[in-house]
């Protein structure tokens, strides 16, 4: 038997018997817990005590870690001193906001730690998934699920009648699954198509400084124009950007997406 005393933030203090170790292990499993011998403790982060270390890591996970030179203490100090950092002004495209979904966020997040099967509509379709991962990408949230075998791509915000009906049940995550979403840099998780791109000297600054594209790789380059290719998995992906850079962007492969897009621009024009 064992008798555990937890420390409330009002300073209040409540008494636990369990009967196994086992049994406190399980319980406590997702919480910010720090054991030292036999005796347990909370992270000094989840009591409000945040150090340079817990920054950077929030930093990474955000996806913003690369946006600085380098995220060195000394540079989030300056950072954190307003009298520092009106040097920086940010500017991003936008974020959806799900403000009011937030405890089928949360729900949908313990499943995954959990390993946990959901139920939910998505257009119009009922839907039992194994969940893995909450991708954002370009501010939007996605749900990376296990349908029937399959990894699939869902998106939150179009989520509905979200349940959690058994938090105890459990599912086995397929290791080529964790895998894929190891390498996968796509936002998408389908057969692959290889799209074959040409972009002229006057964009092609901004497509060496930044990865437009997923899994982008440059091809060649000359005087006139830069060749990249990418991997996607839905035409949209390629043809939302290539619209944007018309005329300095042009698609080389496959053709039938080249066709696809010239029908697209005629349609526009009409």
């Amino acid at each position: 038997m064992v008798e555990v005393y937890l420390i409330c933030i009002d300073n209040s203090i409540s008494k636990y018997t369990m009967y196994y170790t086992k049994d406190l292990n399980e319980r406590l499993s997702l919480m910010p817990i720090e054991k030292k011998g036999k005796y347990y403790s909370l992270e000094g982060y989840a009591l409000g005590k945040l150090g340079f270390n817990d920054i950077k890591n929030f930093a990474t996970l955000s996806g913003i870690k690369s946006l600085y030179p380098d995220l060195t203490n000394e540079f989030i100090t300056d950072i954190l001193n307003s009298k520092l950092n009106n040097a920086y002004l940010i500017k991003n495209q936008g974020f959806e906001d799900i403000s009011n979904r937030k405890q089928d966020f949360e729900d949908l997040s313990g499943a995954i730690l959990r390993n946990s099967p959901v139920n939910f509509i998505y257009y119009k379709k009922q839907r039992k998934v194994n969940p893995y991962k909450l991708i954002n990408n370009n501010g939007i949230w996605y749900l990376l699920a296990d349908e029937n075998d399959k990894l699939k791509t869902f998106t939150f915000s179009k989520i509905t009648k979200f349940r959690w009906e058994d938090e105890n049940k459990k599912f086995s995550p397929k290791k080529d699954f964790l895998k894929e979403l190891e390498q996968n840099k796509s936002n998408w998780y389908t057969d692959k198509i290889e799209v074959i791109l040409q972009v002229d000297n006057e964009a092609k600054e901004y497509f060496n400084r930044k990865e437009i594209f997923p899994n982008q790789k440059i091809l060649d380059k000359n005087d006139e124009y830069l060749t990249i290719s990418t991997k996607v998995s839905y035409d949209d992906e390629v043809l939302k950007v290539v619209k944007y850079w018309i005329p300095y962007i042009k698609i080389v492969e496959p053709v039938y997406l080249k066709e696809k897009l010239a029908k697209l621009l005629k349609t526009y024009i009409s």
